[in-house]
Formats: structure tokens, C-alpha cells, sequence
């Protein structure tokens, strides 16, 4: 709560009336200008509390007419009457006059955004744009000029969007992110932005057009509207153009990429006309508009909402008061409107948590208003949020927001009410006493029997004696802070703190040395002083002498707490023991903490509201559960205020509020504080002793003074929860949770009750029960019990319940033990004492909401019982829907009971039986449901009034085809009841018509019937009595198995149909009965059929037995496989050996034993080979091979898959199996492959040789492979790596006989002479001559070939010669080589262009030879072509 101090502006005595005001944007100075018809006008310079400025007087023989501050510097734009322009410096006076461009009266000037633009216009329609530097120094001639030839009207710059980067910083800001908040916040480094400023705008002339001028001051029709336009405002969150006329016409617009603007709402404003309308817009698309009502209109326009806010005349506002101006606070939420009474009513914007954002108007709470007489006609808000400048067509008056000064102390408490005058209250002696102040009240202390007041520059005291008050002392100050104690005053200066007498004289000095810093704050607490200074230090005084001593030495708190920016408030508790502290961080925002300086220990601690747990944690752990959910109501929050108890020094109370409300700048009416209560002991630390809602009729915590906590109020306005009487003044107490019902008890009870909260807390029973022990009120029992809950302390709980006698409640609490939740175990507890809130608290923390439903409904709650199963307890919700109904009923509200039972959905007997009084309504009702099942309840209530047709009728709508049969019946209409029964075959309906042809001796249409309601014993029982043996079989199929057995009995004993005994045996599932019979009466039909069903699970004596009957009828298959099930396997195998009989997968499978019970490991594996043979003799290799796998014998696997040819099962055996036998299979049999061609099957076949460490075979295949590229590619390179590769094979064999060493020599005089033909080759292109001499040497070698073919050797020398041109000498070669190989085509060497050169040189034809050449050439070919 807030009162504004009225400085009246010091204006010189030459001024005339004032006619604007406007406030810089940044810094606390007003600009007035004043008019005179006569003498012209001037434009003067305020500071915040009205002094003049001396030096920034500006006179004109003109009126002025507009006043524009810039945004940033201490520049103000005048306009004049006359067209002429000037700029205003503060402080030093500086005047610069803009070129003369207008010669008529300016209308319009406005600043850009960061102030580097100007706008001037005037009545004829010129409009010119002046360009500022950073200084607000005028530069140069105008950037551009225009003529629109009508009065221009308002001017608005068009802002640019932010950027990213400040738009992510903004979305972090607001998100919670403290690091981004205070990048924005104006205590921190300046936030870059980059380049923001926009310099386009929108200008508005009295014909209705909207001109958009962009940065190069080119000019563009926007919209046009209809009348003179008065306003011009821009959204800049919706990019939306509002446009007002002087008809009070709103037009709004969307603003396209290219110059165009679209309209999409058009709406009349109400007002009142003929008179001055004040139209005031804000950023979150506010229109306030004040018309000269007594109202204020509001037209929300994101919302699209309107309202309006009137006065009221309960706060002194007087019937038939206008509204002249508005002002809105964006900083405050605060909405400013003067009157024609000279008052100015302020409306506050209140955070409602849990309320809709949609119902605005309940948020706007009308304040106290502040008289300043006159008729206010002009208002604005201040560059500080707590400056308001009014013109009241006298005089300016700037108002300054303070905050009421309010102190308790000794059971005295004052309040002040305005800046002069505060009320009084003793509570001891229930006196009310007005005190009015000559000055304004900045500050007040007051003890019992004396009142200090002071506002920074004099200090007055008064002395309070029964109902009057004396002024017993006043002289000058300029402390800021002042305390008192006994007949001493405590004010503060520069590096010490002086002790005062009432009248000012002082008696000692309190020096603090200049680390310490300057005095600050003052508090005392009994007979303690703590000093906070400006460099957060503290010093507590014991002030209990003649003379104030030091209690301890100073504190500098800024080593033990980080982040400290100042001090906010220091308390001391009773003893001196503790200080509390606030403070403010180094960015300036309030500290979620509240700090603890324990004197003895010289230690801080703290309670972190943020978190809501103190630095040390929970002192005790078996209350952890309970501190975690009073934690969720501590969380997320920050300390407002904070105090000791006046006596007792372990008691400390904070006001607390929500972290989004921590900028506001009045917590006093928020909803959302709590009042927290903590012990703090050296021994134990911080403990929470209790924490609830301050209630909203109060406003601030005042003081804590034990049984009571002391809050402000407004007049009038009361806590609505408390009992407590209330003297007519401002403050108002509340009793302690602890001692409720004990206010007036004596203080040793006060004293007991406080020690046992306080051992309660720490969890000390017996000492908790010691303080008590002599107490017997059971009022006291009772404020335990209570305190208990809050505690959640079951144990304590039971003896308060005992002392208490309350029988009742100790059985209830003894029946919720079985609940496992404590809470809620708790909560019972708390029904039982009443306290119905904590008990719904408390169901709702431990989610047992089914609990909840029924406490809802025990007392009565029935909304929110529906709303709690709707929403948590669904699976009760039909069960809270039918309680409800019937609670419902019993208050006769029939209607609604109704639809609560349908809803419930037992509305099928429920309302019948609820109507049926009313016959009438129910019949009604039961035609409107066409319900099934009420037509029945309704058809068997006319049947017993024997109104048979009626209920025959509702039968039929029921479709009750029973109860149609059986009335039919009674009534004799068996024709009827036939036809019900055989079209809707309902089984019941056709029982009771074959139970009536039964008792009418009619066996045919009984059976039937019988038959149809599928109760076939009776159908069955009545064709044995009556011989229908031919319907027996048919029924006895149909039933289940005893009745086949029954009726196979039957036909075994009259010894006829044998057949279908044995049919019905085997379909009742008595196999070996059915055989029996079917074998003593020859029935080998049905024999076959009841094989088919015998399975390993049948008696093997009954396979054995079928089996030899079917070998002996040739059906060997079948004797197989009955064999097999009755696991004969050797005798299933000789069979199928004998007979030749193919033994398929599946039969494979069935005679593969899993069990090691039926056989044997060794027996199985006999099995299993056995089989495998069987396989390999029917070619079934691959089977064969699975079964040989499974028997283990590998080996005997690998030659069934040898001799399927399956090589990709090959490779993939040998490769699973990793045995050297099987590695070298796979490999011979892979060489048997054409592996020439396929180089993946060469790398298997030396893979497998290499697994099996065959090296002789290695080596063997490697000679294989260079004889290949040797024949078929004449590659004798690879042929030599071939050899190579052999010959580390070979020598890798151990061979005793000899023969390995000859082969070894063999293998080295062939990869010698490989070697020099290969080098020859490759020396070829650099020595021709060496290599053909090479190569004639090398034709000499013994046993050249097959090492080197000879053909290849001569086929070398003839190429030669031929690209020499001695193809005389090629042909000797060419012959020498045909006698050497006669038999063979000599061109089969020689490439295709040698012969073709010889047969031209030498004039012969030779012969082509056999179809090998040309296979040769295209072989050579490829090999090029691969070579490449």
C-alpha cells in the first residue's frame, strides 16, 4: 500500500497558466509549458520534486503548442505558434532554433526510437525531417521537406522487428533464465542489440488519409478513412495500424511487405460528445479512453474485449465526478485518471493466481484516491515508476509514490494513512489515535509510550499517555533511518551511528571506520542494535547499559554470502544471538535467500526460498516426508519481509511471494504470499514450524509477538477467517497455528505450548511431553492435537485424542492405520478435529483421490466429488454418479436424480423403483428410454396386474421371447408359443415349450424342441424311453461326451447298430473301448477311422496291436506309422527296409528321439544311422546327411552331401564342422569342379586344403594351377608364383621314403627354367639381342618341356625375327619347330600378324590348321584384354 507526497512545482512568479506537461523518458525532469493570451508563452524545467531550473527558461511572444523530450538525451523539441522549432538542453539551457521551414502553427513533432530523427509539421500541411546526431545536436539543413497542403494531425514511427538473437534472449528472459533476464535488466552491462532504430513512419492529416514516409523521406498514400483522424497508434507484437478519428471511429489495419494496408475491423468507440476525449494506448494492445463520463472505457484488442472501470464513491469519490484524463504505468500495471474534483483514482492491476486471463476486469482494483484539489485535466506518468505530474488548470503538482510507513512494537502498532497523518493502535489498552504531522511522513518508530516520526530532514517525537499525544521533541535530521529504544533515538550519518535524546541533543557517537562503510539500516529487537552499512557490513550493539556497547565485532558479509549487491533489511532476535538478513544481488534483483548471522559462531546460514529447504538440509529424517510436501508450497519463492518475536529469540516468521511476482512493485496486494515460520537454534539449525496463505483481506506483515502475528489492512478490510476482534484502525492480528483458542491464556501456558512446538519440531517426544505434562485444559489437548496435523506427528496425535477423551476420533484414527499412506492417515485425523481444508490438502498431496471422493461426499461437496471422480477417480465414477442420485432422491429432487442414475447406469431398476408410486411418469418414461430391460421391469408389472395383453406387448418390445412363450402357454396359445420358439430360436423360450409338450405326452414336438434349446440329455432321455433310436444317434452326436457314452451303452446292451457304438465310443474318446468292440464284431471300417486318431500319447499295446492288424492287410504305411508312435523304431525301420517304403522328412523327424527317457544315448544314435542309411540307399542324401549330423558321425555326413552334389552345402559343412577329413573331402571334391574358371572355388579348394594341413595336396594343386596358366593362358609368371606357392608346400611334408626329395628337385628344375624364361621376356624391350640369345640357350636345356613349352620357346624367336624382318630365319624356326611337333599346329604359337607377314614375305601358304588356333587367338585376346 502506497501513499503519493504532492510537490507543488516552484514556478516562477512570471508564469502563466500551465497547459502541457511532459516527463523525459529516462531522467526525472518535467517540461511545463504555460500560456498567456496576452503575454505569449513559456516552457520550463522541473526536477522530481518540483524545483525550478533556472537555466532552461525559454519565453515566446507565441503560444507553445507541442513538447516532444528525445528518447535518450536531455533535449526537448518546442513548438511554437508562430512555425518555429526550438531545442531545449537540460541543464545547461543551450537553445538551437531549426531553420525557419514552417510558417504556420506547428501540430506535430516526433521523435525516431533511439532519438536520430526528427518529425516537425504544421497547419498547412509542411512537414519536414531533421536529422540529430548522438549528442542531440541538430546537423544541418532538414533531409527532406513536404507539402500535403492539409493540417497534419499525429506522426508515429514504424518500429523494426528485433533480431534473433534478441528475440531468443527475450523468449530465455521470460522462460525463467536468470543469466538472460539480467542481460535485459537496466543494472547490467547494456545489451547489444545492433541496429534497431526505424526511420520510417506514418503521418495522418484532418482529411482522413494515413501517408507512409520511408528512410529516404519518399512519400506514399497508405489508407484513407473517413474525418479528421485524431490518433494514430501502432501494435508492434501483431504489426497492426490503429487509426481513430475525431467521431471516435477505431479502424485497424495489417500492414503488407509493399506499402499496402489491408483493414480487417472497424468498430465506434462510445463517448461522450462536445467533449475532450484522452486516448491512451499500450504495448499490450490497450485502448483507454476517458470522454468526460464517469467511467473510463477499455477496449482490449487482442482479446477483443471491452469494459469499463467507474468510480466508487465507499473510497471517497463523490456522486457525479468526470473523469477528465488518463495516464497508464506499464512499469506498475497502474492506470492514473484525474477528476473534476481534483482527485486522481488509481486503478492496480492484480495478479489473481488460478484466475482466468480472459476476466481482465476483475483484475483492475480500484485504490485509495489522492486529493490535490482543482480539476485535473492533464496526467503522465514519470521516467521513475514512481512519478506522477498533474495539471490541475492552476498549478502543476508532481506526486511521489511512497510506501506507507507501518512499525509494531510493544504492542503498539501505527499506520500511516496519508503523507501526513498516521493511526495509532494499542493493543493493550485497545486505544485508536489519529497523529497529523506538519510534514510528509517518510518514517516512523513507535514503542509503548512514545511515536517517532521523521521525512529525511527533521525528526519529530511525540509522547503517547493514555489517549494523547504530545509533542515532546522536534529538530533536524537528514538520517534517513532512525530507530528508537527507551528515551534514546538512533539516526545514522556518514561512518557512524548517533544516540539522540527526544530533543536531538547527542549523548554518543557509534564509529564505524571506513570499511565498515556507511550506516544504512537500523533495527532493534529488546535491548539489541544491529547496523547494516553500505559495504554489507553488520555490528550488533547491547544497548541494555547506560552506554551502547559493541555485542560483537563487525561482520563484513560479502566473504560468506556470493553475489551480494547490497543489503536490503537486517533483524536481530531477542537475545541478540541472530541476525537475519536480505539482501540484493549484484544485478540488482532480490536474493531467493534468507540469510542467518549466528553472533557466538560467527557463522551464516541460510533459507533458500528457491529451492524451500534451508543449507543444511532436513535436521531430522523421519520428517522428510512431511518437509517434502510442505517444500512444494516453500518452493519457487523469495522473502519479502522478515522479523523475530519481540521475546521469544528462536521464533522467526518471512513473508514470502512467488518468484514472477519478485518485480513487482507492490507485493501488497498479491494473493499468492505466505507467511513462513521457522525456529533457528544453534543446536539445530533453521526448522519449519509452520507456512500458510497470508488471507486476503490483509495486506503486509507488520510483526511477529507471540500468540499473534500483526498484518496491515486497508479500512474496512479485515481478515475473513479471523475471529479475533477488530479495532477500527489499520492493523489487524492473527493467532499462531499453536494457539488457536489460546490468545487470552497466561503466559507460563504460552510459554509450554511454544516449547512443545518447538520439541515437536526436532522430533524430542519426551521433552515434548515434559512442557506439557501439567497442562490440563482439554483446549490445549485440542490446539495439540490440531498442531499434530500440520506436523504430521500420528504418535503425539493418539495422547492429545486421549487427554481429550475424544473416543470417537482415536477409533477412526485406529481404523485409517490400515491406509499406507501417512498423509492420509493424517487427514482422518484432521476430519475428526474439524479441519476440513488440511484434510482435502492432504488427500490431494498423497493422490488418494478415491479418499478424497468420499470425504467430498461425506460433507457434503458434491460438485467436487463429481469433478474429483470425473477428472482422478474414474474407476468410482459410476458409484459417485448413483450416491449422488440418491442423495438427490432423499431431497425429492426427482428430475436430476434421474439423470444422475442414468449416468450411473443403473437407471434399469433404479428409477422404476424410484417412479413407481407414480405410475403415470413411469410409463412415460419407459416409452421415452426404449430400454430393453425396462420394458421387461415394466411388462412383469403388468403381468402381475394381470393385464396380460399390455404385458405381452412389452414383452415384445423387451424381446423377451421366454416370457412371451410362457405367457402364451398360460393362456393356452401353444400355436403361438410354437411359432415364437421355432422363428426366434431362443433356447430358453424353446425349453419351456418342450418342458409343456412333455407334460402333454407330446414326444415328438418335445424332442424337437429339446433339440432346438440344445438340451440334449433331455432329448436323448426321452428317445431311450421311447425307442427313437434313429434320432438317438443324431442327438447323441450333438451333446457332449457322457451322453455319447450314455447312448453308445444303449446300443451295446439292446446289441444292435453295433457300428454306432464303435462311432459314438470313439467320438466320447474311449479309443480302446471302441476298438475292443470293434475288433470282437469285425468292424474294420471303423478300424480305419479310429487309426487315424491314435497318436504316441495311445496305449502302446492298442498301436501294437492295430499295426500287426494293418501289415497283416498290407497297409504298410499305416503300420508304420502306428509303429513309430508306439516308438518301435527298429521294427518301423525293418519295415520300411523290407518293404521298400520312402522314409519322408516328417517320418524322419517322428523317429528322432529328443527324450533320453524313451532310449539310450548309444540306442539313439543307432537309431539315427540306421535311418541315415536307409536314406542313402533311397538317395535321399541330404536327409541322410542331417540324420548322420545328428548321430555325430560327421564323417559318414560329409560323403551323403559328397554324393548329393549340393557344393554350397559342402563348403558350408566343411566350414561348420572344422574337422581336417572333412576340410580335405570338400577340397578333392571341389577339384572335381571346373575350378579354372571360377577363381572364388580356387580360393575354397586352398582355404580347405590349408584348414586340413594337407600340404602334399596344397602343394599338388598349385602344380595343377601353374600347368593351367602354363597350357591355357601361356602366363608363366603366375605360373611361377604357382610353383613357388608348391614348393614351401612340399617342403612343409615329412616324407621317410625319399620320394619327396625327387619331387622336390623335379619342382626346382622346373621353376628354374620357368625363371629364365620369364627373365628373358621381361628383358626383352631393353635388350633384344640378350634375350633371343637367352632363349637359344635355354632351347638347349635337357627337359625343357613341359617346364617351358617348346612351341612357346620357338614361337618367341619367330616373333622376333618377324619384327625384325628376317623372316627368312622366322621360317627356319617356323620349320624347325613343325619337325620338333609334328603332330600339333605350329600357328597355335605364333600370333595371327607373324603369319599373316610370313605368308607375304615368303609367298607360301600355310595351313590354318586345326579349329585350336582360332580358339588360341581369342584365348590370347581375352588375357590382353584381362592383362589391361
Amino acid at each position: 500500500m502506497a501513499v503519493y507526497f504532492d510537490h507543488r512545482i516552484e514556478a516562477p512568479e512570471s508564469s502563466a497558466v500551465p497547459s502541457q506537461l511532459t516527463w523525459h523518458s529516462a531522467i526525472p525532469v518535467l517540461a511545463v509549458a504555460s500560456s498567456s493570451p496576452t503575454t505569449g508563452g513559456n516552457v520550463d524545467l522541473y526536477l522530481h520534486q518540483g524545483e525550478y531550473v533556472e537555466s532552461c527558461h525559454v519565453e515566446c511572444q507565441h503560444q507553445p503548442t507541442v513538447l516532444r523530450w528525445h528518447p535518450t538525451k536531455p533535449v526537448i523539441a518546442i513548438g511554437w505558434e508562430n512555425g518555429e522549432v526550438k531545442l531545449l538542453t537540460h541543464p545547461s539551457g543551450d537553445q538551437t532554433i531549426l531553420p525557419s521551414t514552417h510558417k504556420a502553427c506547428i501540430t506535430l513533432m516526433e521523435w525516431s526510437s533511439s532519438g536520430s530523427r526528427l518529425v516537425s509539421g504544421d497547419q498547412t500541411g509542411g512537414l519536414a525531417v531533421w536529422k540529430v546526431d548522438a549528442r542531440g545536436k541538430l546537423q544541418g539543413n532538414y533531409l527532406g521537406k513536404h507539402e500535403f497542403n492539409k493540417p497534419l494531425t499525429c506522426c508515429i514511427f514504424r518500429p523494426t522487428s528485433p533480431g534473433d538473437d534478441v528475440a531468443m534472449l527475450a523468449r530465455a528472459s521470460v522462460g525463467g533464465d536468470e543469466s538472460a533476464l539480467d542481460m535485459f535488466s537496466w543494472k547490467g552491462a547494456p545489451l547489444k542489440m545492433g541496429p534497431q532504430e526505424g526511420l520510417a513512419f506514418f503521418v495522418s492529416t484532418v482529411d482522413g488519409k494515413v501517408l507512409s514516409v520511408d528512410e529516404q523521406c519518399k512519400t506514399s498514400t497508405l489508407l484513407s478513412v473517413e474525418g479528421s483522424i485524431k490518433k494514430l497508434f501502432y501494435h508492434e507484437k501483431r504489426e497492426v495500424l490503429a487509426v481513430i478519428t475525431e467521431t471516435m471511429m477505431l479502424s485497424q489495419y495489417t500492414l503488407g511487405s509493399e506499402g499496402s494496408a489491408q483493414m480487417f475491423m472497424k468498430v465506434k468507440l462510445s463517448s461522450k460528445s462536445g467533449q475532450n476525449v484522452d486516448i491512451v494506448w499500450t504495448d499490450n494492445g490497450l485502448l483507454i479512453t476517458a470522454t468526460g463520463e464517469q467511467v473510463i472505457r477499455l477496449w482490449d484488442l487482442e482479446r477483443d474485449d471491452n469494459y469499463v472501470l467507474s468510480l466508487d464513491e465507499m473510497l471517497g469519490f463523490e456522486r457525479g465526478e468526470i473523469i477528465n484524463c488518463v495516464s497508464y504505468c506499464a512499469g506498475k500495471e497502474i492506470l492514473a485518471a484525474g477528476t473534476s474534483h481534483g482527485r486522481i483514482a488509481l486503478w492496480r492491476m492484480v495478479a489473481q493466481p488460478g484466475s482466468s486471463s480472459c476476466d481482465t476486469k476483475a483484475q483492475w482494483k480500484l485504490q485509495t484516491p489522492t486529493e490535490i484539489q482543482g480539476n485535473v485535466t492533464q496526467l503522465q506518468w514519470g521516467s521513475s515508476l514512481n512519478l506522477l505530474a498533474a495539471n490541475n488548470s492552476d498549478t502543476v503538482l508532481i506526486l511521489c509514490e511512497h510506501v506507507m510507513s507501518a512499525h509494531f512494537s510493544q504492542q503498539v502498532a501505527a499506520m500511516q494513512l496519508t503523507p501526513t497523518q498516521l493511526s495509532i493502535t494499542n493493543f493493550k489498552t485497545g486505544v485508536n489515535l489519529a497523529l497529523q504531522s506538519d510534514v510528509h511522513i517518510k518514517g516512523v518508530c513507535v514503542i509503548k509510550d512514545s511515536v517517532t516520526v521523521w521525512n529525511g530532514k527533521q525528526i519529530t517525537v511525540y509522547e503517547l499517555s493514555g489517549t494523547v499525544l504530545r509533542n515532546t521533541g522536534s529538530f533536524p535530521c537528514d538520517s534517513h533511518v532512525v530507530a528508537v529504544h527507551g528515551e534514546n533515538l538512533y539516526t545514522v550519518e556518514p561512518n557512524r551511528v548517533q544516540i539522540r535524546t527526544p530533543q536531538g541533543t547527542v549523548k554518543q557517537l557509534l564509529n564505524f571506520t571506513k570499511a565498515e562503510g556507511n550506516p544504512m539500516l537500523l533495527s532493534v529487537c529488546q535491548s539489541y542494535l544491529v547496523v547494516g552499512t553500505d559495504t554489507a557490513h553488520i555490528r550488533v550493539f547491547d544497548l541494555s547499559r547506560r552506554d551502547a556497547k559493541a555485542h560483537c565485532s563487525a561482520k563484513n558479509l560479502s566473504e560468506q554470502i556470493p553475489n551480494l549487491g547490497a543489503l536490503s533489511s537486517v533483524k536481530c532476535n531477542a537475545n541478540g544471538s541472530q541476525v537475519s538478513i536480505l539482501i540484493s544481488q549484484v544485478n540488482g534483483r532480490r536474493d531467493h535467500k534468507v540469510y542467518f548471522y549466528d553472533v557466538e559462531m560467527d557463522s551464516v546460514t541460510y533459507f533458500d526460498f528457491f529451492i524451500g529447504r534451508p543449507s543444511s538440509g532436513i535436521s531430522h529424517p523421519e520428517d522428510s516426508e512431511r518437509q517434502q510436501f510442505q517444500g512444494t508450497e516453500l518452493s519457487g519463492r523469495c522473502p519479502l519481509s522478515h522479523f523475530w518475536d519481540e521475546s521469544e529469540p528462536r521464533l522467526f516468521v518471512c513473508e514470502t511471494a512467488p518468484i514472477s511476482f519478485e518485480s513487482s512493485t507492490s507485493y501488497l496486494d498479491m494473493v499468492d504470499v505466505s507467511v513462513v515460520t521457522l525456529f533457528c537454534t544453534q543446536e539445530h539449525g533453521l526448522l519449519l514450524q509452520d507456512c500458510y496463505p497470508k488471507p486476503g483481506g490483509l495486506q503486509a506483515l507488520l510483526a511477529l509477538d507471540v500468540p499473534y502475528y500483526y498484518f496491515s489492512c486497508k479500512p474496512g478490510e479485515r481478515d475473513p477467517g479471523s475471529t479475533e476482534f477488530l479495532l477500527p484502525s489499520m492493523v489487524s492480528r492473527r493467532a499462531l497455528r499453536d494457539f488457536v483458542g489460546l490468545e487470552n491464556s497466561e503466559k507460563a501456558t504460552r510459554d509450554a505450548m511454544l516449547n512443545f512446538s518447538f520439541y515437536l519440531t526436532i522430533g524430542n517426544m519426551d521433552e515434548a511431553f515434559k512442557s506439557i505434562k501439567l497442562i490440563k485444559s482439554k483446549v490445549v489437548w485440542e490446539n495439540m492435537a490440531r498442531m499434530c496435523v500440520k506436523t504430521c506427528r500420528l504418535d503425539v496425535a493418539r495422547v492429545c485424542l486421549g487427554n481429550m477423551g475424544n473416543a470417537r476420533a482415536a477409533k477412526a484414527l485406529k481404523e485409517a492405520e490400515v491406509e499406507p499412506e501417512q498423509e492420509a492417515q493424517v487427514a482422518m485425523l484432521a476430519i475428526q478435529l474439524g479441519m476440513l481444508e488440511d484434510a482435502e490438502k492432504l488427500y490431494k498431496s498423497c493422490q488418494r483421490y478415491d479418499l478424497l471422493n468420499n470425504f467430498y461426499q461425506a460433507s457434503g461437496q458434491w460438485q467436487q466429488a463429481l469433478e474429483t471422480a470425473e477428472i482422478h477417480d474414474r474407476i468410482h465414477l459410476r458409484t459417485t454418479y448413483y450416491s449422488y442420485a440418491k442423495y438427490l432422491e432423499s431431497m425429492g429432487d426427482k428430475t436430476l436424480a434421474l439423470a444422475y442414475y442414468e449416468n450411473s447406469d443403473t437407471h434399469r431398476t433404479e428409477v422404476p423403483r424410484m417412479l413407481q408410486d407414480d405410475t403415470s411418469s413411469l410409463e412415460i418414461y419407459v416409452n421415452k428410454m426404449k430400454d430393453k430391460n425396462i420394458y421387461k421391469w415394466w411388462a412383469q408389472y403388468l403381468e402381475s396386474q394381470s393385464d396380460m395383453d399390455s404385458a405381452l406387448h412389452f414383452y415384445q418390445c423387451a424381446q423377451d421371447y421366454l416370457s412371451l412363450v410362457r405367457v402364451h402357454c398360460y393362456m393356452g396359445n401353444i400355436q403361438k408359443a410354437s411359432e415364437i420358439a421355432n422363428e426366434t430360436g431362443d433356447r430358453a423360450a424353446s425349453y419351456h415349450l418342450a418342458r409343456h409338450y412333455e407334460g402333454h405326452d407330446d414326444i415328438k414336438q418335445a424332442v424337437h424342441f429339446y433339440t432346438r434349446a440344445q438340451a440334449y440329455n433331455n432329448a436323448i432321455r426321452l428317445c431311450k424311453e421311447n425307442g427313437l433310436d434313429d434320432q438317438l444317434m443324431n442327438l447323441a452326436l450333438l451333446s457332449n461326451p457322457e451322453d455319447m457314452m450314455e447312448a453308445a451303452c444303449y446300443y451295446e446292451e439292446k446289441d444292435t447298430h453295433m457300428d454306432r457304438a464303435v462311432a459314438l465310443y470313439h467320438k466320447a474318446g474311449y479309443v480302446s473301448k471302441a476298438l475292443e468292440l470293434a475288433f470282437t464284431t469285425q468292424q474294420f471300417s471303423a478300424l480305419q477311422l479310429i487309426a487315424d486318431d491314435l497318436n504316441e500319447n495311445s496305449d502302446p499295446a492298442l498301436l501294437a496291436r492295430c499295426s500287426d492288424f494293418f501289415i497283416t492287410h498290407s497297409q504298410y504305411e499305416k503300420a508304420v506309422d502306428l509303429l513309430v508312435a508306439a516308438k518301435k523304431y527298429h521294427q518301423a525301420l525293418e519295415l520300411c527296409v523290407t518293404q521298400n517304403l520312402t522314409i519322408t522328412d516328417e517320418l524322419a523327424e517322428r523317429m528322432t528321439v529328443t527324450d533320453s527317457k524313451d532310449l539310450s544315448e548309444e540306442a539313439r544314435k543307432e537309431v539315427l544311422e540306421r535311418i541315415a542309411d536307409c536314406c542313402m540307399r533311397q538317395g535321399n542324401y541330404h536327409l541322410a546327411t542331417k540324420k548322420y549330423t545328428q548321430a555325430g558321425n560327421k564323417l559318414k555326413a560329409m560323403r551323403a552331401l559328397l554324393k548329393s552334389g549340393d557344393t554350397e552345402k559342402i563348403v558350408f559343412f566343411a566350414n561348420v564342422c572344422r574337422q581336417k577329413e572333412l576340410f580335405i573331402m570338400a577340397a578333392n571334391y571341389l577339384q572335381s569342379l571346373d575350378w579354372r574358371k571360377n577363381p572364388e572355388i580356387v580360393k575354397t579348394i586352398i582355404g580347405f586344403y590349408t584348414k586340413g594341413r594337407a600340404p602334399d595336396l596344397l602343394g599338388g594343386f598349385y602344380e595343377a594351377c601353374a600347368q593351367v596358366e602354363i597350357d591355357d593362358y601361356q602366363n608363366y609368371e603366375k605360373a611361377l608364383d604357382a610353383l613357388t606357392e608348391a614348393a614351401k608346400c612340399f617342403s612343409k611334408v615329412r616324407d621317410s621314403t625319399g620320394k619327396q626329395e625327387a619331387r622336390m628337385a623335379d619342382l626346382q628344375h622346373k621353376i628354374t627354367l620357368i625363371k629364365k624364361f620369364v627373365h628373358l621376356r621381361r628383358i626383352y624391350a631393353e635388350d633384344a639381342g640378350e634375350a633371343v640369345r637367352l632363349c637359344e640357350a635355354l632351347l638347349e636345356e635337357p627337359e625343357l618341356d613341359p617346364a617351358v613349352r617348346i612351341g612357346d620357346a620357338f614361337g618367341f624367336l619367330v616373333e622376333h625375327h618377324c619384327q625384325q624382318g628376317n623372316f627368312q630365319v622366322a621360317y627356319r624356326k617356323l620349320e624347325e619347330l613343325q619337325k620338333l611337333l609334328p603332330s600339333q599346329n605350329v600357328r597355335y604359337y605364333i600370333s595371327q600378324a607373324s603369319v599373316q607377314a610370313l605368308q607375304k614375305e615368303m609367298g607360301t601358304q600355310m595351313d590354318s590348321g586345326d579349329h585350336r588356333l582360332h580358339e588360341k587367338e581369342d584365348d590370347e585376346v581375352e588375357e590382353d584384354l584381362n592383362l589391361a
